[in-house]
């Protein structure tokens, strides 16, 4: 099983670590995508902050993230499972995971990256800004990230997920990156969280990823290594959430997971 998560967009800055190594990230046929965006970033963010804050989303109060990308050739480094911030990695709780829970999450887990592509947590990467929308200057073909990425991120998905099951946990931006090919689909479960009040049931952005988080850290603490969408399903209402599994489609099979309460 592999488990594919979506970054956040609060990430820890490091305060000591050794720079930023890409021969020694996982996943070693994106490196050449990875150089590409990297330089791309770095050289946009040092030659033209303002060009940069915008092309990044950035307000006036966020353009120390700016020079921080400007320095990503040798700022800090750490663990990706200590780098990436926000509701559904704190709900998920890395660093309070049971050793075995964190062995299983080395194997099992990647994070989708705008700069990185795919990331294993053990991976170490420095804290950066860009989003997964991004237009890029200096990025291959129209400077699309999404487009860089779909590219050359297919193979390293189905490398990592072999023959078991892909848990797809990616926000719609960081699902344009890579879309499963119909021979894998079957083998792909995604999961929307609904939050159910007075009858009616919406996606709510906190529920969702809270939820999430937790959906991921009951799955690496017990253990379990379903290999098909219904036996996560059933996995999941073992563990005691309400499930719902949709009809397979060429995208993969739904699940969704209804809440009352975060």
């Amino acid at each position: 099983m592999l488990i594919l998560l979506p970054p956040s967009e609060g990430k820890t800055a490091p305060r000591r670590g050794k720079p930023l190594d890409l021969a020694s990230l996982s996943s070693p046929s994106l490196t050449p995508t990875r150089a590409t965006l990297l330089e791309a970033l770095v050289q946009l963010c040092g030659d033209d902050p303002d060009t940069a804050a915008a092309v990044l989303g950035l307000g006036p109060a966020q353009r120390d993230l700016v020079q921080r990308n400007a320095d990503l050739h040798h700022a800090p480094t750490a663990r990706a499972d200590a780098i990436y911030t926000g509701v559904l990695y704190d709900a998920l709780g890395f660093d309070t995971l049971s050793p075995a829970a964190r062995r299983r999450a080395t194997a099992r887990v990647a994070i989708t990256s705008a700069l990185f592509g795919l990331v294993r947590p053990g991976d170490r990467i420095p804290a950066y800004r860009l989003s997964g929308d991004a237009t890029l200057p200096g990025a291959p073909g129209t400077g699309s990230v999404a487009g860089a990425w779909r590219e050359v991120l297919g193979e390293a998905v189905s490398d990592a997920v072999g023959t078991g099951l892909l848990v797809d946990l990616r926000s719609g931006t960081y699902a344009a990156f890579w879309r499963p090919p119909a021979e894998v689909a079957r083998r792909v479960a995604t999961v929307r969280v609904l939050h159910e009040s007075g009858g009616k049931r919406s996606v709510v952005s906190h529920f969702n990823k809270a939820t999430k988080g937790r959906i991921v850290r009951a799955l690496l603490e017990d253990g379990a290594n379903p290999r098909t969408p219904t036996a996560l399903a059933d996995t999941l209402t073992r563990l005691g959430w309400a499930v719902e599994t949709g009809a397979p489609t060429a995208k993969g099979t739904q699940l969704d997971v209804v809440v009352t309460e975060v």
